[in-house]
């Protein structure tokens, strides 16, 4: 059986993560990783060849689905609309509400390239994204929410990692376990995105830098961190690697909603995650989605793409037949 050929663009914890991921699925073999730094400085995890970004131009019959493992604040913006020129490509696009606006522009690419490029993959958005519209369209009467945490946001962490004068940093999410009763309950309509969570970072600054100025920067960043109550902590590098150098991860989706006569029966409908790391486990995501890609190329199938247009058994790799027979 022919495999499929992965390549990674980017290296750093989700990169790692798909390495690893490729490596569990049979049907997959993974051609490369390509890096905007020096290759020969670039350590993989399973010894998988590295190659020069700017020689990408020499594979473009080589791979299958290419797998983008870069930062939603400004890599993927770019790189996404300029790989699917000539790859399938995979993306774990975040920023919920540029959402419409990146899958407008790697679609206008991928049309006229005849390529597929799969956007916004991962947990959320990706599998909480299908949860709440499975929940919403089941429950038609009722309401929902989404809370994430406690945990480490790859997304917003890098966001704070791009302002000036910080060297690194970790960000957590964090949620209000009274707003999750209430939703529970069937309360909460009326919660803002204030109240729902609490956003905690901790920053390693620049020697000289503004602390001030960073933490202003920080809360005032629009889809991030403006929307929420969010406190900065400015600490050593030593006491990040101590206290923060792992990247657990998780999440709830909830949705209640009454059905019968008048409303007179009470449902609720939850979907959650617990991860002791996110990057492996969106890597994870990814990696189904690539087997998704490819198959829905290899039917002429050409566009953006978001988890909603892909069919749940295009991620496996086993046959319909397998699969209505041991899951249905």
């Amino acid at each position: 059986m022919r495999k499929i050929k992965i390549a990674i663009a980017g290296y750093g914890n989700l990169g790692r993560g798909v390495e690893y991921a490729v490596s569990l699925n049979p049907d997959m073999e993974l051609k490369g990783i390509f890096t905007r730094r020096d290759p020969k400085t670039i350590e993989t995890a399973l010894n998988t060849s590295v190659y020069s970004m700017d020689t990408i131009n020499s594979f473009f019959d080589e791979i299958d689905v290419m797998i983008l493992c870069g930062g939603s604040a400004t890599d993927l913006p770019k790189q996404s609309p300029e790989l699917v020129e000539h790859f399938n490509i995979v993306d774990s696009f975040d920023t919920h509400a540029k959402i419409p606006e990146h899958f407008a522009n790697v679609d206008e690419i991928a049309k006229k390239s005849g390529k597929v490029g799969l956007i916004s993959v991962g947990w959320d958005p990706g599998l909480f994204s299908m949860q709440r519209l499975l929940f919403e369209s089941v429950l038609v009467s009722g309401s929902g929410s989404t809370f994430w945490g406690k945990g480490v946001s790859q997304g917003h962490s890098d966001a704070i990692r791009r302002v000036e004068g910080v060297l690194d940093g970790k960000q957590y999410t964090i949620p209000n376990e009274s707003a999750m009763d209430k939703v529970r309950a069937g309360e909460g309509a009326d919660l803002t995105t204030r109240d729902k969570h609490f956003r905690e970072c901790f920053v390693v600054a620049a020697e000289g830098a503004d602390k001030a100025r960073i933490e202003k920067e920080i809360k005032e960043m629009p889809n991030y961190f403006a929307d929420y109550d969010t406190q900065v902590h400015f600490i050593t590098a030593e006491e990040l690697k101590k206290n923060h150098s792992k990247i657990p991860h998780g999440g709830f989706v909830i949705h209640s909603g009454k059905t019968g006569n008048n409303g007179e029966n009470k449902q609720l409908m939850e979907f959650s995650i617990k991860l002791d790391s996110n990057p492996e486990f969106t890597a994870s995501v990814l990696v189904a989605y690539a087997r998704a890609t490819y198959r829905l190329y290899m039917e002429g199938a050409k566009g953006a793409k978001t988890v909603f247009d892909i069919p749940l058994g295009y991620l496996s790799p086993k046959s319909a037949e397998t699969l209505m027979a041991t899951l249905l």
